[in-house]
């Protein structure tokens, strides 16, 4: 009797370390003013009032300029973000940061790689891609449970074919050299349907280095859409996703989301936000 109730006492003392993650990866729009009433000034507010409302723990962004990056910071107070400009490394052309709730996650290290054949060289392009991709990664600890894990958000070429392919395997390829055995969460704008190659490469089972699409295993059901682009018309372009939250790892998803809000009929990008708590 006494070591069964050792063993309540021990498993309720486990659980109350735990500590979910709300993730998010979320395309922003670049700032550029011929989006009309659909250009960033007009959703800057909106979009962060998302991150907000779902309680976001790490964010993944993709096509950040400065000047929105800056919006996010004012308007995101609890977070704090890591990344680089990718034409230069430093401040110049889209980010695809990390943002992450500094009241629940201590920084540990972050680093940005460019998707080419010298990942190193800042403003590299890489093979048929028609312009310069990168990945930005962090490691982090949990400062409820002490678990440390690492987060890779990235932006695969919208032109390439052979880059895309070719920036799924360094993908893979990073997560192992950078995270070893770790827990890694990856997020980001893929610009590849779940039949397409890059997707079947990062998700196939047969490799070792795999990674796993969090909706295939959510315990709750996907809420929402399936497609992810919405190009600002009236609703989703098509049925496919090309956004996505991978995982490797022991994970748990308890939730996964495509999130599709309007105000006045108006979204808050051109691309979906998605959304899924995970723990560890």
């Amino acid at each position: 009797m006494k070591k069964i109730l050792f063993l309540i006492l021990l498993f309720f003392a486990v659980e109350s370390g735990a500590q979910d993650l709300n993730v998010m990866t979320y395309n922003v729009r670049l700032n550029v003013s011929s989006d009309s009433l659909n250009a960033w000034p007009y959703r800057k507010d909106k979009l962060a009032s998302v991150i907000l409302f779902h309680d976001v723990t790490i964010l993944g962004v993709q096509e950040a300029l400065p000047d929105q990056m800056e919006d996010l910071r004012q308007r995101l107070p609890k977070y704090k973000s890591v990344g680089v400009g990718r034409e230069d490394g430093k401040n110049k052309g889209e980010f695809s940061a990390i943002f992450y709730d500094t009241t629940k996650l201590q920084l540990l290290q972050s680093e940005t790689f460019w998707l080419s054949e010298t990942p190193t060289v800042a403003g590299s392009i890489g093979w048929d891609a028609a312009i310069t991709r990168i990945v930005t990664w962090a490691k982090f600890k949990d400062k409820k449970s002490k678990k440390i894990f690492f987060h890779f958000n990235t932006h695969f070429d919208h032109m390439g074919e052979l880059a895309r392919r070719e920036s799924a395997k360094m993908a893979l390829q990073k997560v192992k050299e950078i995270a070893g055995v770790m827990p890694v969460v990856f997020t980001g704008d893929f610009n590849s349907r779940p039949t397409d190659e890059p997707i079947q490469i990062i998700t196939d089972k047969n490799n070792p280095l795999h990674l796993t699409d969090s909706k295939e295993i959510s315990v709750t059901p996907h809420y929402g859409l399936t497609g992810t682009f919405n190009a600002f018309q009236s609703k989703e372009r098509d049925d496919d996703p090309i956004d996505y939250i991978f995982l490797k790892g022991k994970w748990k998803v308890w939730k996964h989301a495509t999130l599709s809000g309007t105000w006045n009929g108006r979204f808050a990008s051109d691309h979906f936000a998605v959304f899924a708590k995970i723990s560890l």
